[in-house]
């Protein structure tokens, strides 16, 4: 389908009367698979499964049935696919979800079958599609951590999942939070980690970067790292004021040879901001009650 049928469509779906969308939409039957994996087509799809009535979306979708895979892993299909599953009733495409049963790891390392996992996550609603798909992630979670596209998925269950899933994940990182955040995709999780993690779960990552004595190896380490050190950022920013000022009484020692190091220099300059901070705040507090 050529640009400007594209915009002809498009036009018609967007403004059209919904007699003119049925009349239009009856034209796409039998076209839809071939559509979908089109560059222009599978625009005309996705605003179709948008706009039109019910009884068409469901009509116009089981014409992809037995090619969902294809369509996920199709730089054009996986539009359709994640279109379908924010537009459409779940019980009327549950042949699409049952079909990433098994494959969910697979796809999630998969670019654009990330994005199709993670729209599940989002709309999928039924306790037995939740189960499976999430039962499948967090059985993969160090893997999933690590992988270019896996990581996405791993982010946005810590982001948007219930809290036993988040706490079920960060104790699977637990003991390897060192290792995790000097890894280019991994650091990101162990970010998110942090973010929305709970206090417990946030002093157990922490007490892992202090390490276990004096020697402060495992924080030296990670503020060195082109990627640990944004995680050392991210634990400054996240933590109670308590445990920042042992991180930063901790930091303060290795400030002189962190400047030495490319991405020291982002520690040393985040933690000359929030000392020059609190300085602030104690005049603050000082000028609030005159001697």
């Amino acid at each position: 389908m050529p640009g400007l049928a594209t915009i002809f469509f498009f036009q018609f779906f967007e403004h059209g009367s919904s007699t003119q969308r049925r009349e239009l939409a009856n034209k796409l039957f039998g076209h839809v698979l071939t559509l979908s994996i089109q560059m222009y087509g599978c625009r005309v799809i996705q605003k179709a499964i948008e706009v039109v009535d019910l009884d068409q979306k469901t009509k116009m979708v089981t014409e992809l049935d037995g090619h969902i895979m294809r369509c996920v892993r199709d730089q054009n299909g996986n539009h359709v696919i994640q279109k379908c599953i924010e537009c459409i009733p779940e019980d009327s495409i549950q042949f699409i979800i049952s079909t990433f049963y098994g494959e969910v790891v697979t796809l999630s390392t998969h670019p654009y079958g990330c994005r199709v996992i993670q729209r599940v996550l989002e709309h999928c609603t039924d306790t037995n599609t939740q189960q499976i798909v999430m039962d499948e992630i967090l059985q993969s979670v160090c893997m999933l951590a690590q992988d270019q596209y896996g990581n996405y998925v791993i982010q946005h269950v810590m982001q948007h999942g219930k809290p036993h899933e988040r706490s079920f994940i960060i104790e699977k990182l637990a003991g390897q939070i060192i290792q995790m955040s000097q890894q280019k995709f991994a650091s990101n999780v162990v970010e998110k980690c942090l973010t929305f993690g709970g206090p417990s779960e946030r002093e157990v990552i922490i007490n892992e970067m202090l390490g276990t004595t004096d020697e402060n190896e495992p924080l030296q380490a990670m503020m060195k790292d082109q990627f640990g050190n944004y995680v050392v950022q991210k634990v400054l920013e996240t933590c109670d004021d308590q445990q920042r000022e042992l991180i930063l009484s901790r930091i303060k020692v290795h400030l002189n040879a962190l400047k030495k190091y490319t991405y020291g220099k982002h520690i040393v300059a985040r933690v000359e901001k929030l000392v020059a901070a609190g300085e602030r705040r104690i005049g603050l507090q000082s000028s609030q009650y005159p001697s």
